[in-house]
């Protein structure tokens, strides 16, 4: 059974929701944080540890810095800490094979590849800590002191393995007061379904005919069934993506959480800019608010913004996979 398909959704949504509702309020950030472990543990029963060790640096950096708060110095140096161990762990992780490749490419055989096993959703949970302790850093939120409430935000089982990716900031207010009613859950249940119904009826079934397609020998394949290959993976990208980003959507909501949209029709897109703000929406904000404003973003002439932009782009491929397609991409 492979860990992030609906089948396991169907296991294990129900009881955990069920058990969610049973508890008074002052425990259901509790539940979360165990629940999200549980899900997690599900696929990765020994790189949970990694999600557990990447919390506890972001929630120890929060405290050094609201604890400090006059010593800039002492805040920065927090600061670094998170970023830079997130950013180890992710580095080690998913890309010390892709590096070590490419330099045997180059060298020849010099390295052994370590050949780890890529955490599920480490680029998720890493971008989602760090923005805690960036925008702490910022001051733009404040302090979570309670331990359970900031890991709850950072494990929360909805959106941890696809997505979309979302900031404290979004859910800071909802992690201490939540409404959760009928109309809610209701129209969470809707959500869930119509990104189910997009993943398991589209998705799926586009992906069966982008594999046929890519099986057969290229040399005898008509162009239409060719063109049909290409649309068909165009939709299975889409609605694959799109639909699990509507069940976390629709899950959080039945939870008493409103995650942001992550997609936008991004197929009726009239410009490559156009789409890229449609496509993914919270990979592109979390790249504009933490790597393209703070670079200078497009206020200094145009070289600079060229060259922003070229970063931003050069990092998104490599958040995306550890190729270099994806990095010419």
């Amino acid at each position: 059974m492979v860990f992030s398909e609906p089948v396991f959704l169907f296991m294990f949504l129900p009881v955990a929701l069920l058990l969610y509702y049973a508890v008074p309020f002052r425990f259901k950030n509790a539940v979360l944080f165990l629940t999200g472990l549980l899900f997690y543990a599900w696929g990765e029963p020994v790189y949970v540890l990694i999600m557990i060790l990447s919390t506890l640096i972001d929630y120890c950096a929060g405290r050094v810095m609201d604890k400090f708060d006059s010593n800039k110095s002492i805040r920065k140096v927090a600061l670094i800490v998170s970023v830079v161990m997130n950013l180890s762990l992710l580095g080690v992780f998913k890309y010390s094979g892709f590096f070590v490749e490419s330099i045997n490419s180059v060298f020849g055989n010099v390295m052994n590849n370590p050949n780890l096993p890529l955490p599920i959703g480490i680029s998720f949970f890493t971008f989602q800590s760090m923005s805690y302790t960036i925008d702490l850093y910022r001051r733009n939120i404040k302090v979570q002191k309670n331990f359970i409430n900031f890991a709850a935000f950072v494990t929360m089982f909805p959106q941890i393995v696809a997505g979309p990716i979302v900031l404290y900031d979004d859910v800071a207010r909802e992690l201490e007061n939540r409404k959760i009613d009928i109309d809610s859950i209701s129209n969470g249940i809707s959500v869930f379904i119509c990104g189910l119904c997009k993943k398991v009826l589209i998705a799926n079934s586009a992906g069966e005919l982008w594999t046929t397609v890519k099986a057969s020998d290229y040399s005898t394949l008509p162009a239409a069934t060719a063109w049909l290959g290409i649309i068909a993976f165009t939709l299975q990208i889409y609605f694959d993506f799109s639909g699990y980003s509507d069940m976390a959507i629709g899950m959080g909501k039945m939870l008493g959480f409103n995650f942001p949209k992550n997609f936008d029709y991004p197929y009726i897109s009239k410009t490559v800019s156009e789409f890229w703000r449609r496509w993914h929406m919270t990979l592109g904000g979390w790249f504009k608010s933490y790597v393209y404003f703070p670079l200078g973003g497009s206020r200094n002439g145009k070289f600079r913004t060229i060259r922003n932009l070229l970063i931003v782009w050069f990092l998104t491929g490599m958040w995306h996979g550890a190729s270099w397609n994806f990095i010419i991409w």
